[in-house]
């Protein structure tokens, strides 16, 4: 059920408010082009500046519209146990498919403190959990050991793996198997990663480009040499666009280029801020060459 191309979903706000009419309509673009799984409320759609009421508004807003569709994947996670596990809960009641849960930011627990941060959500909880390792953001790098013992939980089933290493691939099949859900969520290694063995991506760069982030995905699977080598050509095609979405913090050049093809403004809340001209000029130059706008 999870693979492929799942969206983490950028969150429209207008004059500081949550823009339900143009989220649905977001939900909508993905669902007429191909995307395989929706990722609402994750770093992506700003959940550290969400406050709890929008955070459970996004996701049922996502699971309300998208209708069963495709998966829709919760970002469900927090530095607080007991904060993780009701966002959780609440994702699970509103009808999720599963939750996105990061590892604690900021506490750096130790691995140990980590495996009994997942088992308490497991625990208290009734859908798939996948773990989202992200050393970049939260500070702490799960190990593939760690992942191991979580896997054998009833509700731990994959891990979103951000941490940019493709050895982790390998890692993981040896180690866990190849049951163990497998999603990058660099969207530049994206084919690689399910050359090696990967199922997918929770992408960014999918928010602008779901035809081709799922095309690239559905033919980097096939057992299909020409396919393989259209996943290849259309991988290059979107190199250009992952490198220019990640020029400032995400989700501000994304949010940038959702405005330059029609879908939502660039508004984003603080501390984050809107790109710099400069970065504005390679973000519309790398959309232009993968043809999704005009000159």
């Amino acid at each position: 059920m999870f693979k492929g191309s799942n969206v983490a979903l950028v969150t429209p706000f207008k004059n500081n408010n949550l823009d339900e009419e143009t989220y649905i309509k977001i939900i909508n673009f993905h669902l007429e082009n191909g995307t395989n799984g929706l990722v609402p409320a994750g770093t992506t759609g700003e959940s550290p500046t969400l406050s709890h009421k929008e955070h459970e508004k996004v996701i049922e807003l996502c699971i309300n519209e998208s209708k069963g569709k495709i998966p829709v994947i919760a970002g469900t996670g927090s530095n607080s146990t007991s904060e993780a596990i009701s966002l959780t809960k609440h994702a699970e009641k509103a009808g999720a498919n599963a939750a996105l849960v990061v590892t604690p930011y900021y506490n750096k627990p130790t691995q140990e403190g980590l495996y009994q941060h997942y088992k308490s959500i497991n625990d208290n909880c009734g859908i798939p959990i996948i773990i989202y390792n992200i050393p970049g953001r939260s500070v702490i790098d799960m190990s593939v050991d760690t992942m191991a013992r979580l896997f054998e939980l009833k509700n731990i089933v994959g891990v979103k793996d951000a941490t940019g290493d493709l050895n982790r691939v390998d890692q993981s099949l040896k180690k866990i198997g190849n049951e163990f859900i497998q999603l990058t969520g660099e969207d530049g290694n994206a084919f690689e990663f399910n050359k090696r063995g990967g199922v997918g991506c929770i992408s960014v760069t999918a928010n602008i480009a779901p035809k081709l982030c799922s095309q690239m995905q559905r033919f980097s699977k096939s057992s299909s040499e020409n396919e393989n080598k259209e996943a290849k050509k259309i991988d290059e095609i979107l190199q250009p666009v992952h490198k220019s979405l990640f020029i400032e913090s995400n989700p501000s050049p994304v949010k940038y280029a959702a405005k330059l093809i029609g879908l939502c403004d660039d508004e984003v809340r603080l501390p984050l801020v809107r790109i710099m001209e400069s970065t504005k000029s390679e973000v519309k130059k790398s959309l232009i060459s993968a043809k999704l706008i005009d000159e």
